[in-house]
């Protein structure tokens, strides 16, 4: 009997020791032949896909985005979140929709450009918030999703009883994502627009010339700026509720966003308690700096002396310019090619700062050559030798750039009432996830959609909600008959 048990453990014991050695052995190809692969598995990670690049899905697959937005800061934010694979569901007014719907409007009685342009790849549903049924459906869509975005005047939110509790309340990992005019103090009241934007974050009073009055840039740095910020705060937000589970504001004020992308004046304030900015012309020109950092023209950003330089045919042609920038590692290539060898030497010309006090003249003098060859031309022959030098592209140059076709940063849609038309694709090219350009929607284009598939209403509950009028426009009262 004690042979029969002692027999017994040792099987068990040599099937033990038989499979520990199958599974190191297993660990053992493993490492050799995929070792990120194991790597990711012993970290509780998902294995790489082995799908082909570009088909394993986009970078927000799976995100669902309650979209309150309207105008321009908040549908440029949740309109890049829905290129990157979000699936965003615009939340609009039955019968009005978005007011720039109407707004510049091109082809009569269609969506405009200003409109389809921001709102590519985006479902559309109507629900009037004030109805009994519109908020029910609007409960629904804040359990359903992960993120709302609005950018609506201050207060506006919480008057439609989507305050911050109730939503935590109604789902705890609901991401809340806000574009304001001003951050807390004493202007966050105050209503805001692109251009005031410009203004209250610094811009405006950096930009121009010196001697003529502040101007706001043709850059939407105030609303698309801000978008692109608060776009960024949203996935950061989504990243780190994979970790604590639960969501959390994300603000973006305009005045914020401007200063952010306005920060070299910043630091050119700062720099001006030390001293004169010396790479700005007026240095060189001897006219005295004052208690601000002033607006320079075309000086460059950055330390490298640049300017904006006619080229041939700029008679007639009013974008027949290039920019041009004086780097010192390619000085010497910038003499010879403007017929000026002797500069090389000069000690008025040949460092940095002996130049710095001539930067007029010596853009005066390099313009005499730019002005004898089209923008293109000075583009080609500069990037030969390394010289920084930019055509300034008009906006038809732009559209018909075939470069940016083939990137997909400037791309043709169809739309049913409009027909093709042009936007801008994702800004932000990755890999393994394509953007999906696809036209805006239609005003309440998804509703049925929305409310069947993604909600799960019923038939029934369906047909009651349209009966009811939380989903269309109020009826207009009938004309009274002439007596």
């Amino acid at each position: 009997m004690a042979t029969k048990k002692k027999t017994k453990a040792k099987s068990k014991a040599a099937v033990k020791k038989a499979a520990e050695k199958k599974a190191a052995k297993k660990v053992a190809k493993l490492k050799a032949r995929k070792p990120a692969a194991h790597a990711a598995a012993s970290n509780g990670l998902p294995r790489p896909s082995a799908k082909p690049w570009g088909a394993a899905g986009r970078a927000l697959d799976g995100v669902k985005i309650l979209d309150f937005t309207h105008v321009q800061s908040g549908p440029t934010c949740t309109q890049l979140l829905a290129y990157m694979g979000a699936d965003v569901i615009k939340v609009e007014r039955p019968g009005v929709g978005d007011i720039t719907r109407g707004q510049l409007r091109d082809v009569k009685g269609q969506d405009s450009l200003y409109f389809t342009m921001l709102n590519g790849s985006k479902r559309s549903i109507t629900i009037d918030s004030k109805h009994q049924k519109g908020k029910e459906i609007l409960e629904r869509l804040v359990k359903h999703c992960d993120v709302l975005v609005e950018n609506f005047a201050p207060g506006a939110l919480d008057r439609m009883g989507l305050t911050w509790d109730y939503i935590h309340k109604t789902n705890p990992r609901m991401i809340v994502a806000s574009v304001k005019g001003f951050g807390p103090g004493p202007y966050e009241d105050c209503k805001v627009y692109e251009n005031v934007a410009q203004c209250a974050g610094g811009s405006a009073s950096t930009t121009g010339f010196r001697d003529g009055p502040p101007l706001v840039t043709g850059a939407q740095i105030g609303d698309s700026g801000t978008g692109l910020h608060l776009a960024l705060g949203i996935v950061s937000a989504l990243f780190q509720r994979i970790r604590t589970g639960r969501g959390q504001k994300v603000l973006c004020a305009m005045q914020d966003g401007v200063l952010n992308l306005a920060r070299v004046k910043l630091r050119d304030q700062q720099r001006l308690q030390h001293g004169p900015l010396t790479e700005y012309s007026q240095h060189g020109e001897g006219i005295p700096f004052g208690k601000a950092t002033p607006r320079a023209g075309n000086d460059s950003g950055g330390g490298q002396p640049g300017w904006i330089l006619k080229c041939k045919g700029w008679e007639n042609d009013p974008d027949a310019y290039s920019y041009f920038i004086t780097q010192a590692p390619v000085w010497g290539a910038i003499c010879d090619l403007i017929g000026k060898p002797e500069w090389k030497t000069d000690p008025d010309y040949a460092t940095p700062p002996a130049r710095l006090p001539r930067l007029r003249h010596i853009f005066d003098t390099i313009e005499q050559w730019t002005m004898t060859k089209t923008k293109f031309e000075v583009m080609d022959i500069c990037n030969k030798y390394d010289i920084p030098v930019g055509p300034i592209l008009s906006m038809k140059e732009i559209a018909e750039e075939e470069s940016l076709r083939a990137t997909g940063t400037v791309v043709e849609v169809d739309h049913p009432g409009r027909g093709k038309y042009l936007t801008v694709g994702n800004p932000i090219k990755l890999s393994d996830s394509p953007a999906d350009v696809r036209r805006s929607p239609l005003l309440g284009e998804h509703t049925d959609e929305i409310l069947r598939k993604v909600l799960k209403y019923s038939d029934k509950e369906i047909a009651d909600i349209k009966v009811s009028g939380a989903i269309t426009p109020p009826e207009k009262p009938a004309k009274a008959e002439a007596a």
